[in-house]
């Protein structure tokens, strides 16, 4: 995946992109407070040196590019989410600010420091914050798809909580971010800002319906996701059907 006027060939989607997403978690919804502690955060495309064995079968491997591509993702949900909020009537505020971090504990949400292989959106605070090891070393090993996927379910949860959204269970908040994400990736395809290479999208369907919560885990549990099955059609729902399918009216 890359935009339209980018500076390589795009990426694969593969079946490891939202199993790492999900392995993750988004800690309480994305919904949870505070601010980054000290030391003060980084500006997001300056990620530190990554740890990956295993490298994408294009060869994109490199920081640079890697600090690139987010930088890309950031900017279109941005833009994506401005004209969205224009449309309504309504003036977006982009998150505020992106945050990656190298250690456990190095930067707090709700006075929680977050641990290692993790990303998660913050109200209080109004920031992403993501393991920037972590997110080198799945980019390497999955793709660009990777950091879109991340980035634009994060950045639903900080949309939900500028429309006042908050629901009972976070399966229902989880899988509406993952129907917001779909739309963004999907209006973003339909527009021509960013391209799928051929196949991309049954690789991505493929990696969808191989993960989710344990079929045996209460869909009322605090933290839950939402099976493969129902993750898969939130997604692809927004994808398919763009907003309108996301219940945000």
């Amino acid at each position: 995946m890359g935009e339209k006027a980018g500076r390589r060939r795009p990426g694969p989607l593969a079946g490891l992109l939202v199993a790492v997403v999900v392995a993750a978690g988004c800690m309480g919804g994305g919904l949870d407070q505070g601010e980054p502690e000290q030391p003060g955060p980084r500006q997001s495309g300056q990620p530190a040196s990554p740890g990956a064995d295993s490298t994408r079968a294009d060869g994109t491997t490199s920081v640079a590019e890697f600090k690139q591509d987010f930088s890309d993702a950031v900017g279109i949900a941005e833009r994506y989410w401005t004209e969205r909020f224009r449309d309504s009537g309504k003036q977006f505020q982009p998150i505020r600010r992106v945050v990656p971090y190298t250690r456990s504990g190095e930067v707090s949400c709700g006075g929680e420091g977050l641990p290692r292989n993790n990303a998660v959106y913050c109200s209080a605070g109004d920031f992403i914050a993501y393991d920037v090891n972590w997110s080198v070393g799945a980019f390497r090993q999955v793709g660009d798809a990777f950091l879109f996927y991340l980035l634009g379910h994060e950045y639903a949860h900080g949309v939900q909580v500028r429309l006042g959204i908050r629901y009972n269970f976070t399966i229902q908040q989880e899988l509406q971010a993952d129907c917001m994400a779909g739309a963004y990736i999907g209006d973003n395809v339909r527009s021509g800002t960013l391209t799928l290479a051929e196949g991309d999208l049954d690789e991505f369907r493929e990696g969808l319906l191989a993960v989710g919560d344990d079929p045996d885990q209460p869909w009322f549990a605090e933290g839950s996701h939402g099976t493969a099955e129902q993750r898969t059609d939130s997604f692809f729902r927004g994808y398919e059907n763009s907003l309108d399918a996301c219940g945000l009216g």
